[in-house]
């Protein structure tokens, strides 16, 4: 029988929720402002218009706001924190060093032996770091092996995504999900519950990643060739007494070669001088171009000029000593500069670093004027100059990804303290001695108390539009569970996949959940879909801890898309891949993943 409506209340929190994930799949409004709309609408509209459960009157702001110290939320945050610590101490490079070696010699085993490291690990630490730690080491591997980089970082990426499937603190979805289903009444999902479902679909999806994954995949030249490809945009100044001072523009254009294609010239604030072959340079004019690194570095050189972007930067550049660097800084998802500018972030002096140019993540090359004032998104690409020390706490004061040189400095300080201190939280958990959230927060403090970590590396490792999208969508899940709305979603699902065997539901339930998770954030996906999903099995008379791990494995099958997780905007800026690239690889892993776990998941608990 088709399921009769649900009252008022169920009605709009369904229309709250179908607007929440269109607001989290768009790239204009940021992540945190979505989430918060979200709340004040959800929280104003209960406390306006009041609603009764089990006879009671609820209080909006007891019920929802209270979802900031949800205890998933507090262990997702404690957990970025050991992440944080054993990135900023470097306790994983040996073991990326040791695979950088072996790979000119052993290629091939040397590429399953990084997709293992970096599934392994992510079972237990946040990928981020991992993923940072390893795009350096790979980029200079391919470099030496002269092999193309964009065949290993997609690969190792998704990898990660992979191995984080397999335990209850692999991702924070896993963990949202876990808890979600232990407030429902599930008892609770030990660390290993579902391992053996996880390593039998991971299985074959790192087989594929090895094996073919790598011919799928574009054979761009290896990094240090293809900064040719990667174009920035820049400006150089005309410096007084220089070559180009004084000059004609078709002098300049002559000796620069036909290559030099200038877009404007910028004499003074309001002034933009006419691109004429008789017009003479003067000092402190600028350049605008677009270009690879490597010519840009050659302008520079040949026609005596300046890579700086604006007038902040001769302060700055005034500090340097000569043993300034260049890095690449890929912009994140609820990073600094996030839908921002640098001038808006003050981003120059904070960090004492010079912008030199931007290259765009989605485009390719994105000219709209000065580089500073530019607007950046996730997966854009800016070029910065200065010291080490700059460059280093650019690093470790950021979300962004800083590339730099492209090798991996094996001779640097290094700690393994914060991994032994992850090992004791996981054995904690995994022998039921403590809770998850107990064992990480004794492990986080051990850490502050012995100095490897510093509470502004605690601040530093919180991830504000993480944090907020959890608790919009707890929020949101919560009403839908109380007003009915989860119920009568289930009760539609049930209706329509009624004449359906068992597991073709479950598979179905999953399939849903990995095309969510590819358009919005897998937490969300996994936090909205959780409670329909135990609906749904009681309804049904089904054993409800596979239906919970169904939306578990579909909302990690974040393959598809280049927004499907934060690590594929990492990839994506630090590989020079395309949306088309993700989808190519993407799709038929999720498709492994997807018929190997509708396989599995039935036969391990029907």
């Amino acid at each position: 029988m088709m399921p009769d409506l649900p009252e008022t209340h169920a009605i709009f929190v369904m229309i709250l929720t179908v607007f929440g994930i269109y607001l989290f799949s768009r790239d204009w409004i940021s992540i945190e402002s979505s989430s918060l709309t979200i709340l004040a609408i959800l929280v104003a509209s209960f406390y306006l218009f009041p609603y009764s459960f089990n006879g009671n009157q609820i209080n909006p702001i007891e019920l929802f706001l209270t979802n900031f110290g949800n205890e998933a939320l507090i262990t997702i945050c404690l957990l970025l924190a050991i992440g944080k610590a054993i990135e900023i101490n470097r306790s994983l490079e040996p073991l990326v060093g040791f695979l950088s070696k072996s790979w000119v010699n052993h290629p091939k085993i040397s590429l399953l032996g990084v997709l293992l490291f970096g599934a392994f690990f992510s079972a237990f630490i946040n990928n981020t770091p991992i993923v940072v730690m390893l795009i350096p080491a790979l980029i200079a591997v391919s470099e030496n092996a002269k092999i193309s980089s964009s065949r290993v970082l997609m690969p190792m990426g998704m990898a990660t995504i992979i191995g984080g499937m397999a335990t209850t603190i692999g991702t924070s979805t896993n963990l949202l999900v876990v808890g979600i289903a232990n407030d429902m009444g599930l008892e609770a999902i030990q660390l290993f519950d579902f391992v053996i479902p996880a390593l039998i679909a991971g299985f074959f999806g790192i087989i594929f990643l090895w094996l073919i994954a790598p011919n799928m995949l574009p054979d761009r030249t290896p990094r240090a060739e293809k900064k040719e490809n990667r174009v920035f945009e820049a400006s150089l100044f005309i410096n007084e007494g220089g070559f180009s001072d004084g000059k004609t523009l078709a002098e300049i254009q002559e000796k620069a070669g036909d290559g030099f294609n200038i877009d404007k010239i910028k004499r003074s604030e309001s002034l933009f001088v006419a691109k004429i072959p008789s017009v003479i340079f003067e000092a402190g004019d600028r350049i605008y171009i677009k270009d690879s690194l490597e010519n840009l570095q050659h302008y520079q050189e040949l026609l005596d000029l300046s890579l700086f972007e604006d007038e902040q930067s001769d302060d700055i550049g005034q500090e340097q000593d000569e043993n300034t660097r260049l890095a690449e800084v890929v912009i994140t998802g609820g990073s600094l500069l996030d839908h921002m500018s640098m001038n808006s972030q003050h981003f120059a002096t904070r960090f004492n670093l010079i912008p030199l140019g931007v290259h765009s993540g989605a485009t390719g090359a994105r000219l709209t004027g000065n580089i500073s004032s530019t607007t950046l998104n996730p997966g854009d690409v800016v070029l910065v100059q200065g010291t080490s020390e700059a460059i280093g706490n650019l690093k470790s004061n950021s979300n962004m990804l800083v590339i730099e040189k492209d090798t991996l400095d094996l001779a640097a300080k290094r700690s393994f303290f914060p991994l032994y201190m992850m090992l004791g939280v996981t054995l904690m958990a995994a022998t039921s001695i403590m809770p998850i959230s107990v064992a990480a927060m004794i492990g986080l403090l051990v850490m502050l108390l012995v100095g490897a970590l510093r509470w502004s590396d605690v601040g530093n490792s919180m991830n504000i539009p993480v944090i907020m999208l959890i608790v919009a969508s707890l929020s949101l899940g919560t009403a839908l569970e109380i007003t009915g709305g989860s119920d009568f979603i289930a009760n539609w699902f049930v209706y329509f996949t009624a004449s359906f065997p068992m597991p073709v539901i479950l598979s179905v339930l999953m399939l849903l959940m990995a095309l969510l998770t590819n358009v919005v954030s897998n937490n969300a996906a996994a936090v909205l879909g959780t409670p329909v999903a135990i609906n749904i099995a009681i309804q049904l008379g089904a054993p409800i801890e596979p239906f919970v791990l169904s939306v578990l494995f579909g909302a990690n099958m974040s393959f598809v898309t280049p927004i499907g997780y934060k690590t594929n905007l990492l990839i994506m800026g630090a590989g020079g891949y395309t949306f088309n690239d993700f989808v190519k690889l993407g799709l038929p892993l999720a498709f492994i993943m997807w018929i190997v776990l509708s396989i599995t998941l039935p036969m391990l608990y029907f």
